[in-house]
């Protein structure tokens, strides 16, 4: 089905860190509508299972579709390792949907031959094997060590970074001898650029450290332009939907968007 240029791009992650890849796509793409959907009532996916995470996902695709959105981006690398061969075959034709885990190890698989190259996610991410999996079908000879943190991400959900406590749970994860002497760092979950600069500091400027926000903002801008799906100009707008609402939210959104932001609680199951 076409849709028109001005239909909406929509985002959907478990909680705030998926708000990290919608402000790169407003940064990158400021004439896109956006809309936005917070899974609050079930963050953090990363300890649920892969049958939870579907469920899911394929509710909030509804959510979208009725919004009539163009595009969907799976802003959560629980969900993208999960539920994105489902959502692409639940959705087929009614949009295009992008998620967070190609775009990266397109990035690391150009950059990185011959590398050693760190990840760190949660523990649905690093138990799927898929990034492990897709850097070494481009048989670029990159090796690849991956460590689950499972407490970073409610850590940032909670509001605790920039401060001693995020400082100590970061140093005892990235002191493990697992990721150590590393080319480059793979954040792969979007909550983890909120303490992007916090891991940088503890590695040292001799280590990259990758996030998938500004990457996934650039395909998502190259889908738009290759199909002719970008919206040139106009003033943007944005709604936010979350299945539970939280003040934690809604501030980091706020933060986030430098404006005025009203949030539409909208549960899964009524």
């Amino acid at each position: 089905m076409k849709k028109e240029v001005t239909a909406p791009v929509g985002i959907f992650d478990s909680g705030i860190g998926g708000l990290t890849v919608a402000h790169a796509i407003r940064q990158t793409l400021p004439h896109e509508n956006i809309i936005y959907f917070g899974d609050t009532a079930h963050l953090p996916y990363g300890d649920k299972s892969e049958a939870a995470i579907q469920a899911y996902s394929i509710k909030i695709a509804d959510v979208l579709l009725k919004k009539g959105c163009k595009v969907i981006v799976i802003a959560c690398n629980s969900a993208s390792s999960a539920a994105y061969e489902l959502l692409k075959e639940y959705v087929r034709k009614d949009a295009h949907i992008i998620n967070v885990i190609d775009p990266m190890v397109e990035l690391v698989t150009h950059n990185y031959e011959n590398k050693k190259v760190g990840l760190i996610g949660t523990k649905r991410t690093v138990q799927s094997d898929i990034y492990s999996k897709k850097i070494e079908e481009a048989r670029k000879n990159i090796s690849l060590h991956s460590l689950a943190t499972p407490l970073l991400a409610p850590m940032i959900e909670e509001g605790f970074f920039n401060n001693q406590i995020s400082h100590e749970i970061i140093s005892q994860y990235l002191d493990d001898p697992s990721i150590k002497d590393m080319d480059a760092l793979v954040l792969a979950c979007t909550h983890y650029p909120l303490i992007k600069k916090e891991i940088a500091a503890f590695l040292g400027c001799r280590v990259h450290v990758l996030d998938s926000a500004i990457v996934v903002a650039e395909a998502l801008a190259n889908y738009l332009t290759e199909n002719n799906l970008l919206n040139p100009a106009g003033e943007p707008d944005h709604h936010f939907f979350v299945s539970d609402y939280t003040e934690a939210f809604e501030a980091s959104t706020r933060l986030f968007f430098h404006q005025k932001v009203t949030l539409e609680r909208h549960p899964l199951w009524n």
